[in-house]
C-alpha cells in the first residue's frame, strides 16, 4: 500500500495542476465576459457598448496579470504561450481602452493563432518540431517524426482559427464573439487535440502500458 501512495500523489497534483493550467488559461476569459455583462446596457446604444467593452477590457487586461502570478505560485512557471498571450492583452487592451474601439482586442487572438501556427509551420520546414518544447511532458515517449507531424498539424490547425476568429468577429456581434471563444474555438481545440491520440500512439505515446505490462508482472 506505502508502495502505491506517492504515485497516487503524484496522478493527484498532476490532476490539480491540470485544473489550474486550465483556470489560468480561461479564467481571464470568464472574467472579461462577466463584468461585460454586468455593465451591458438593456437597451442597445453605442456608447453604452463601448463602456461595457473598456470595463470588461480593464478587468480582463487585471486577470491576465493576475493568472500569469497563479501560474508562477501554483505551477513553479510561467510557459512562454502564457508571456505572450499576456503581453498581448495588456497591449492591445490599452489600445482598446484608449481609443474606445474594440476591434484592438478582438484581433489579438488572431495574432496568437497566426504566429504560432507560421512559427510551428517554419519549425516544420526546417525539420524542428518547436511544439515539443511545450508539450513533451504531456507526450511522453513520442518519436522525432511524430512530433514533427504534430507540430505540421497543430500549426495548421491554428492559422485555421485565425481565419474562423476573422470570420466570426466581422460577423457577429462583441457579445456573440465573446460566447464563441467558449462554444465554439474551446470545443474545437479539445476535438482536435483528441484527433491526434491516434496518431502519436503510432508514434511510441505512452498511455501507461509500461507500467501496466510491469504491475501485470510483479503480480504473477
Amino acid at each position: 500500500m506505502a508502495e502505491g501512495e506517492p504515485e497516487t500523489k503524484s496522478e493527484a497534483k498532476k490532476a490539480g495542476s491540470s485544473w489550474i493550467s486550465v483556470a489560468v488559461d480561461y479564467g481571464p476569459l470568464l472574467v472579461f465576459l462577466g463584468v461585460y455583462r454586468y455593465y451591458a446596457p438593456s437597451d442597445p446604444n453605442p456608447a453604452g457598448e463601448i463602456l461595457a467593452i473598456i470595463y470588461g477590457t480593464g478587468a480582463f487586461m487585471l486577470a491576465a496579470i493576475t493568472a500569469l502570478l497563479v501560474s508562477k505560485w501554483r505551477l513553479g512557471k510561467i510557459s512562454p504561450m502564457l508571456w505572450f498571450s499576456t503581453i498581448l492583452i495588456v497591449g492591445f487592451g490599452a489600445l482598446t481602452i484608449f481609443f474606445g474601439d474594440p476591434t484592438f482586442v478582438q484581433i489579438k487572438p488572431t495574432i496568437i493563432y497566426a504566429g504560432m501556427g507560421a512559427a510551428l509551420l517554419i519549425g516544420f520546414f526546417m525539420g524542428r518540431a518547436l511544439l515539443q518544447i511545450l508539450l513533451e511532458a504531456a507526450f511522453e515517449g513520442v518519436d522525432e517524426a511524430g512530433w514533427l507531424k504534430l507540430s505540421r498539424n497543430w500549426g495548421i490547425f491554428f492559422l485555421a482559427l485565425a481565419a474562423l476568429n476573422e470570420v466570426l468577429r466581422s460577423q457577429m456581434t462583441f457579445e456573440s464573439w465573446l460566447w464563441a471563444k467558449f462554444w465554439v474555438f474551446m470545443p474545437l481545440s479539445f476535438v482536435f487535440t483528441f484527433s491526434q491520440i491516434p496518431m502519436l500512439l503510432k508514434h511510441g505515446l505512452d498511455v501507461g502500458q509500461d507500467d501496466d505490462e510491469a504491475e501485470s508482472g510483479s503480480t504473477d
